[in-house]
C-alpha cells in the first residue's frame, strides 16, 4: 500500500538550502524566462527566504520593491550603481559611515565615478557643488558616528531642485524610525547586518525604491554581479525582523537614559544623542522620528589613547566590537574602526577625534549598563 505524506502547511517558511531549482521539460524552462517572478531557477537569481526578507522590509519602508544583498556594503554599491554609470558625479553628506566614502574614493572612482562631499550646512542648497553629471546625494538618516539628524524631506527637495536622485541610508534610525522613501527619498539602503536582523549573527543588505523600472534595474544589479544572499541568512533576518519594533523602542528608551547620564557625568566631554534637548537637531529629530531617537549615541572624553584604552579594559562585560544594533550593549571607536581611512585632519575638523566612543545600546535593563558604564568612567 502506497504511503502519502500528509500536507505540510509550516508557520515559518522553511530554509530553502539549494543552490538550484529544477523543471519538468524545455517548456517549463520558458515559461520561467517569459515570468521570471512566477518561480525560481538559480540561488543566485532570488530564493524564497531572500525574497520573503526582501518583501517584508519593502512593506515596512513602503516602496515598491526590494531587492537583498550579501552586506550593507554591496547595497550602497547596488543603490550607487541603480543611478550611475562610467562619467558620472556623485554628491555624498560629508559625515557618512567611513565604508562608504572609501567605496567611493578607491573603488567607484576607478569606474569613473566621480565625488564632492558636502558638508551638514550645506545639504539643503546643492546648486554649489551639483555639475552637469551629477546624478545623486548619498545621505544618511542619522549619521555615523556623530549622530546628526538630517531632514530628508528638505534633502528631497532639494535634489529635486536639481534633478538629481536622492539615496538615504537607513540603518540607524530603521522604518521603526523613519521611513524615507514616503518622505521623497528615491531609494533606501540598510545594512541588515545592524538593527533589522539585529542579533548579531547576520551579515546582509538590502535596497528598497520606487517605480518598475527602479525595482527591476536593482534585481539585475544584484543578479549580474553576484551580490545575493543566502538561503539561511536571509532567513534569520526574517526572524530577526519580526521583533525589529519591540526591539527599536527598548534600544531607544535605554540609549536616552544612557545619554542623560553622560551628559551629567564630569569626565564626559560631550554626548552626541538626537534624543538629548541640547542636540542641534533635537526638535527634527522629535517629528521626524516619531519620539523614538534610536538606540546609536556617541560620547567624548579625554583624547588620550591610554585614557581610552583605560576606559575600554575598565568595563567588565560590554565589548569592543566594530559593527553594531545588536541585542547586548558594545563600544566602538570610529578613529580605529569605521573611520580610520578618512584624513586624519578631516577627521578632526569633523570632531572624530581619539576620545569619540560609539555606543550601541542594547535591550538590557538600563540599570546593568549604568552599573558597567560607572565602574570604566571612574577608572580614567
Amino acid at each position: 500500500m502506497a504511503q502519502h505524506n500528509p500536507p505540510i502547511k509550516p508557520k515559518v517558511t522553511p530554509i530553502y538550502q539549494t543552490s538550484v531549482f529544477t523543471f519538468d521539460d524545455l517548456t517549463e524552462l520558458e515559461a520561467y524566462f517569459d515570468q521570471p517572478s512566477q518561480r525560481y531557477m538559480y540561488a543566485r537569481y532570488g530564493n524564497p527566504n531572500a525574497n520573503e526578507l526582501a518583501e517584508e522590509v519593502n512593506k515596512l519602508e513602503q516602496g515598491d520593491g526590494a531587492v537583498v544583498t550579501s552586506s550593507g556594503m554591496s547595497a550602497i554599491f547596488t543603490a550607487v550603481l541603480l543611478f550611475c554609470q562610467a562619467g558620472d558625479h556623485v554628491l555624498c553628506a560629508e559625515e557618512i559611515y567611513g565604508g562608504s566614502s572609501v567605496l567611493l574614493n578607491q573603488e567607484l572612482s576607478r569606474m569613473g565615478i566621480t565625488v564632492t562631499y558636502v558638508p551638514v550646512e550645506n545639504l539643503y542648497d546643492l546648486s554649489s557643488f551639483t555639475k552637469p553629471n551629477t546624478t545623486l546625494l548619498l545621505a544618511e538618516t542619522m549619521s555615523n558616528p556623530l549622530l546628526r539628524v538630517l531632514d530628508v524631506t528638505r534633502l528631497a527637495a532639494a535634489c529635486q531642485k536639481e534633478s538629481i536622485k536622492l539615496i538615504i541610508d537607513n540603518t540607524f534610525a530603521s522604518p521603526v524610525i523613519t521611513r524615507p522613501l514616503t518622505l521623497g527619498a528615491d531609494a533606501v539602503i540598510h545594512s541588515v547586518t545592524k538593527y533589522l536582523a539585529g542579533h548579531s549573527d547576520v551579515t546582509a543588505g538590502i535596497v528598497v525604491t520606487k517605480g518598475e523600472e527602479q525595482v527591476k534595474r536593482i534585481r539585475q544589479i544584484m543578479m549580474h554581479y553576484g551580490l545575493n544572499l543566502s538561503p539561511f541568512e536571509s532567513w534569520l533576518a526574517v526572524r530577526g525582523l519580526k521583533t525589529l519594533r519591540l526591539r527599536i523602542k527598548q534600544h531607544s528608551s535605554n540609549a536616552l537614559t544612557i545619554a542623560q547620564y553622560l551628559a551629567a557625568h564630569p569626565k564626559v566631554n560631550r554626548v552626541y544623542y538626537p534624543g538629548l534637548a541640547a542636540h542641534p537637531d533635537h526638535e527634527l529629530a522629535k517629528t521626524q522620528g516619531q519620539n523614538l531617537f534610536g538606540g546609536m549615541l556617541s560620547f567624548a572624553i579625554a583624547d588620550d589613547e591610554a585614557v581610552v584604552n583605560k576606559f575600554m579594559q575598565s568595563l567588565p562585560t560590554i565589548p569592543f566590537a566594530p559593527s553594531l544594533a545588536g541585542v547586548s550593549t558594545s563600544i566602538s571607536h570610529p578613529v580605529r574602526t569605521s573611520h580610520r581611512s578618512l584624513n586624519p585632519a578631516k577627521r578632526d575638523a569633523l570632531g572624530i577625534t581619539m576620545g569619540v566612543i560609539r555606543l550601541s545600546v542594547g535591550v538590557e535593563e538600563p540599570e546593568e549598563i549604568l552599573v558597567e558604564l560607572e565602574e570604566a568612567l571612574k577608572a580614567i
